[in-house]
Formats: C-alpha cells, sequence, structure tokens
C-alpha cells in the first residue's frame, strides 16, 4: 500500500504514557500506542520519536526552582519515557533504539544525525531523549529539530484533541475546528499548537506538522497513509 509520508517524527507528549493514571506509566496505554506505532511502520514507514516529560515533570510548574534546574530535570524524564517507550516497542517485537542529547553513555548512546538516519534506515525505531539538551527549549522544538536534522517528511504531534480548534473546545462548545492552516496563522493567532520557537522553525524549513488525536492510536497508521485527519499546518 502506498503511503505518503515515508519517514515521520512522532511527538507523543508524556501525559500521554500516563493514561487514566494522570502520572507515572499506564501500561495498557503504553501498549496500545506501541501497537499504534508498530502499525504505521508495519506500512513501510520510518518512524522517530520524541517523548514530553509531564507525566513525571513539568519545569514550568516547578515553584522557586531556578529555570534552568528544573528543566534539566524536565530533560531527564524524557529519557526515562524513552527507555520505558522503547522497551514497550521492543515487547511486540518491533526493533527500537533510544539517543539522547545528553551524553550518558550507561543509559543510551547520544544523538548524532548519522547515527540516527542509519538506525531509520535498518529498520528501527528511534526515540530521541533529552529534549534539545538546553534549557528553556520544549520538547516540541526537540521534536522539529529532530525531524528536520534526520530528513523526515512531516512532524505528527499527537495529541488529546482532534485537531487544531481556534479556542479551548473542552471549554467553549462553539469553538471551530481548523482543517489546515499556516504556520503565520499559528503564531499570529497565537493558537496552541506548539510554541512559537517550533512553530518558526517548521516554518523556516518547510517541515509540516500534522496535529491529529492519539486516543485512537490507529490514527498514527491512518496520518502516515495520508488520510483526513486532524489538522495539517504548512507554510503556503
Amino acid at each position: 500500500m502506498a503511503i505518503q509520508y515515508k519517514r515521520i517524527l512522532l511527538k507523543v507528549s508524556g501525559e500521554a504514557l500516563a493514561g487514566a493514571k494522570g502520572a507515572g506509566f499506564d501500561e495498557d496505554t503504553m501498549q496500545a500506542i506501541c501497537g499504534g506505532v508498530k502499525k504505521a511502520r508495519e506500512l513501510g514507514a520510518q518512524i522517530g520519536i520524541v517523548v514530553g516529560g509531564g507525566n513525571f515533570w513539568r519545569g514550568r510548574s516547578s515553584g522557586e526552582m531556578e529555570r534552568t534546574c528544573a528543566d534539566k530535570i524536565g530533560m531527564l524524564a524524557t529519557v526515562m519515557n524513552c527507555l520505558a517507550l522503547a522497551d514497550a516497542l521492543r515487547q511486540q517485537g518491533v526493533p527500537a533504539v533510544v539517543q539522547t542529547s545528553i551524553v550518558m553513555p550507561q543509559v543510551a548512546p547520544v544523538f548524532t544525525r548519522d547515527d540516527a538516519v542509519a538506525a531509520l534506515e535498518a529498520g528501527n525505531v528511534v526515540l530521541f531523549g533529552g529534549g534539545t539538551g538546553c534549557p528553556f527549549f520544549s520538547t516540541d522544538t526537540a521534536s522539529a529539530l529532530r525531524a528536520i536534522e534526520t530528513g523526515c517528511d512531516v512532524m505528527f504531534k499527537a495529541t488529546m484533541v482532534d485537531g487544531v480548534y481556534d479556542k479551548d473546545p473542552k471549554k467553549y462548545p462553539d469553538a471551530v475546528k481548523y482543517s489546515t492552516l499556516t504556520f503565520t496563522e499559528v503564531l499570529e493567532k497565537k493558537l496552541a499548537v506548539m510554541d512559537g520557537t517550533a512553530a518558526t522553525l517548521c516554518r523556516e524549513n518547510g517541515l509540516p506538522i500534522l496535529v491529529f488525536d492519539l486516543a485512537d492510536p490507529d490514527n498514527i497508521a491512518r496520518a502516515v497513509r495520508g488520510e483526513e485527519i486532524g489538522t495539517l499546518v504548512r507554510e503556503l
């Protein structure tokens, strides 16, 4: 079956791994997400993944803690999530490797573009931990950066909402969903898609983003096939 996107970067929030528990790992939820990744890979897609750390730590909610310290804790949380998700993928027979932006050889090899691309081309799912390796940058920005570095066709932002709305659909029943947007519109309208740094990086490098609901993990495979789901963000 022909697919729309050959190489993708999937951004998964840390909260998604917590499921109904709200924190830590929910095994059933993780296995379901990995099942969705497996189906997408079986279609022939090469898949990189960036995971947030919000199921363990949210740096901007760290009270009086110094920002760079809080962000470093968040980076470590993303590494934990990558290790857990890689193990869950392997349990389903999917080869997976973890690379980190922070040097920690006893945990995982450090990210290099050449090694990541080689692993993707060999059929591995590659999980990128540690964000960008620098404070003050979100995992959205890390996702955009890794997608561009590894030559991905698209970034999938898997959320708990079925696309991008003009306002919070959980609070406002009259919220309107966008089928397509430009990054310029995202920035000008201050839509809650991603932070401004990530949006600007994608716009300047021609990387489209597809935002869709991860509540149904089969949406990953649907997105790879090019089915019309979620909201597609790209500069015209």
